[in-house]
Order: C-alpha cells, then structure tokens, then sequence
C-alpha cells in the first residue's frame, strides 16, 4: 500500500471498527433501561434481575478469555461479526419471551457474544495504527464505550418509552436495538480488513495456551487487570442499576431516570479523551500515572451522591456526570493503549482478552455486591464501597508509574517479541 492508500484505509478502519464497538452497546445498555419495566411489565423481582445480570457477566467474562484467543488464531474479522449477530438475535428474542428463565439465558447468550467486541476491534487497531500518538488515537477511537453507551441508552429509552411510535411498548426497547445490531454487523463484515494488505489474518500459531501463559506472566497485564477488576465492577454497577437507583431512591419517573443516568456516557466521552491526551501530551506516553490519578479521583466523586440529602437532587446529575468521566477514562485508557504498549501484535488480543476477563470477575459480581449491601445498609453505603475499590485500584496503578514504551521500539505492538514487559 502506498502512504496515501494506508492514510485512507485507516480513516475507513477506524470509523467502521468505532462504530462496531458502539453499535455492542444497542444490546448491552438496553438491558439497564429495560429493568423497571421488566419489573413493572412482567412481575420479574430485583433478585431474579440480579441473577440475570450475573449470568451476563459471568458468560461475559469466561468469554473474554476464550474471544481474545480466537482472535488471535482465526482473525478478529469473523469472530467480531458472529457475536454482533448472535447479541441482536437475543435482544430480538427478549422482546417475546420475557419468562424469568428465558431472560436469565437469553442475557447469558448476549454476554458470551458480546466478549467477541473489544479484544477482536483492538487486535484490528493494532494493526492499522503504529504507537506513535498511541494515546490520542485510542483515546478518541475509545469514545466509542461513551457516546455508543449514550446513544444505546436514549435510543432504548426512547423506543420502549416514547408514544412518538404509536403507542408505549418495553418490547420496543428489546427488538429495535437488536435488529438495529444486525444490520451493522452485515456492513462491518463487508468493510472491514484485519490488517494491511490482508482480507483475513490466518491463524498465527496453535500455540494459544503458550501465549496465554506469557501474556498471565507479565507484571504489566497484571497491574492493569487488578486496576480493570475495580473499574468494571463500578462501571457495571452504574450501568446496570443506576436507573433503578434513581427511580427507588429519588423517586425518579423510569424515563427521567434513563435520560439522567445517559449522562454518565456524556461525561464519559470528556474522560476518554483527557486520558488520552494527558498521557501522549503531559506524561510522556505514560498510562499508569494517568489511571492512577483518575482512579482515586473517582473514589471521591463516588461520595458526592451521598450528599443528595443535605443538597437536594440537583447534585445527582453532576455528579453522574463526573463519576462517568473519571471511570471510563482509566477503563477505556488501561483497555485499549496501556494493553497494546504492554503486548505485541501476536498476543494482543490474547491480552486485552485477559485483562477484560479478570476485570469481568469484579462485574459478574456487582450486581450481588449491589443487591447485597443496598437491601442491608441502603444506597449510601454502596457509593462509600465504590470510594474505597476506586482508590485502592489507583493505589496498585503507581506501582508501574515510570512505565511507557520503550523509545528504541516505538512501535512494539506491531512487531514480534520474545518477552513482555
């Protein structure tokens, strides 16, 4: 490919990967918005929404594991396809059986095909996109967790909600995002290219538990896959119950509480972007500092709601606002530019897989953590928890401080290497 030829796929690569990992999120965030109605609609309880939940995460996150390695043998390009297909499909399928095990299964299939998003799209990132401004590129391509969040959340609410389309139906919120997800995993299949001047990237070696074992013993992944277990855990926990805090708690209507919790995104898409910057531009290259920082900045923040009752709600969206910012920010930066300085283009995919696995254990778990210390202590005492997780996953980031690439091989992730930092 000539330089004009590669500036040109890149544009391509990075709008149609964007916009695959946004579209993840149709099926993903439709679920929180869903929930006070499924409760209000079918009768389901907190605790069996609970269970539905933890299906999800644990589904997710054996399949991070399993995704990032197929990604890396078989080509990211099918593998991100299939699950697109299969995360509609069962979003579709919940809009016409809503009996409690159906939506029990129906979210545990969508969280084992929502693992094929991230690990597969970074591996395709990583091989289109030298390191150089490693930090401002991911930053702005991992908008795509805020603004795809946002968009899922608005448009799930809207359609489940909205008597624009004739008439109120929850269905809606279920089918349309899933059909919507569909259509795009057709035209990513047709756009998309694993790497320059290939159409599907042949399996790199069958040696997958070898580098499995590499990718678990570097120090690195390590660090960044304890600091990802504090962020998801949070990050899951607004997601999926912040509407239901805001209707149980504030009192909150259930389409105020889906438009207000949407800000979360909003102030994650300012995050996502200052991270990027602040560690290409103000650090040197540097990630961990920059996680580190965000990190114990979200523990304080995680106390603001805690003052609604001396304030007055007006402090809750700001709030959300801010929370958003400071935990998609390190989530998306450790995720995306921290795995790829920390690994090389064969294992990729097999280390952001590791790292989202081991930070999926902590979501898997939230919603119990959730429903647990709200039913015995209240909602106050759960943002007090997230302070403490939030500062103590930024304390266990400065043990990696000085870390960026190395200047003798700015460009690590796009070439074979023998060890991992």
């Amino acid at each position: 490919m000539t330089n004009g030829s590669i500036h040109s796929w890149r544009i391509r690569i990075f709008a149609i990967t964007w916009i695959a990992y946004a579209g993840f999120y149709l099926c993903r965030k439709n679920f929180s918005v869903l929930m006070p109605l499924l409760q209000q609609h079918t009768g389901i309880t907190k605790d069996e929404l609970a269970t539905a939940i933890f299906g999800y995460s644990l589904m997710y996150s054996i399949g991070q594991f399993l995704m990032g390695t197929l990604s890396d043998r078989l080509g990211p390009r099918r593998v991100v396809t299939t699950g697109m297909l299969v995360a509609g499909a069962s979003s579709v399928v919940l809009a016409f059986n809503t009996d409690t095990p159906a939506v029990i299964g129906l979210q545990a299939i969508n969280g084992l095909a929502q693992a094929c998003g991230w690990s597969g799209l970074l591996k395709i990132m990583s091989a289109w996109f030298e390191a150089r401004n490693r930090g401002v590129v991911m930053g702005w391509w991992c908008t795509n967790y805020a603004l795809g969040a946002f968009l899922a959340t608005t448009f799930a609410t809207f359609a489940a909600t909205s008597s624009l389309l004739f008439f109120p139906s929850w269905q809606r919120g279920a089918w349309m995002p899933g059909a919507l997800l569909m259509l795009l995993a057709v035209g990513f299949s047709i756009l998309v290219r694993n790497g320059p001047g290939s159409t599907e990237t042949k399996a790199e070696s069958k040696q997958s538990l070898t580098k499995f074992l590499g990718v678990a013993r570097s120090t690195n992944i390590r660090v960044i896959a304890g600091a990802y277990f504090c962020l998801k855990l949070t990050r899951y926990a607004f997601l999926f119950w912040l509407p239901v805090y805001l209707t149980e708690r504030l009192g909150f209507t259930p389409a105020e509480a889906g438009y207000s919790s949407s800000v979360f995104e909003l102030g994650g898409f300012a995050g996502v972007v200052l991270s990027g910057y602040l560690s290409d531009k103000l650090f040197g290259g540097r990630r961990f500092p920059v996680g580190a920082l965000m990190m114990i900045g979200l523990g304080c923040a995680c106390l603001l709601p805690t003052l609604a009752g001396i304030t007055g709600t007006w402090i809750i969206v700001p709030s959300i606002a801010l929370i958003g910012l400071l935990n998609l920010g390190p989530d998306t930066l450790l995720g995306g530019a921290a795995v790829q300085d920390s690994s090389t283009r064969e294992t990729v995919a097999t280390a952001s897989g590791f790292v989202n696995g081991t930070g999926s254990t902590g979501q898997f778990l939230s919603p119990f953590i959730v429903a647990g210390v709200v039913q015995r202590f209240g909602w106050d005492a759960l943002f007090l928890f997230f302070f403490g997780l939030s500062v103590a996953g930024g304390l266990l980031l400065t043990v990696k401080w000085s870390y960026r690439v190395p200047e003798e091989d700015p460009d690590l992730c796009l070439k074979p290497a023998q060890t991992l930092p």
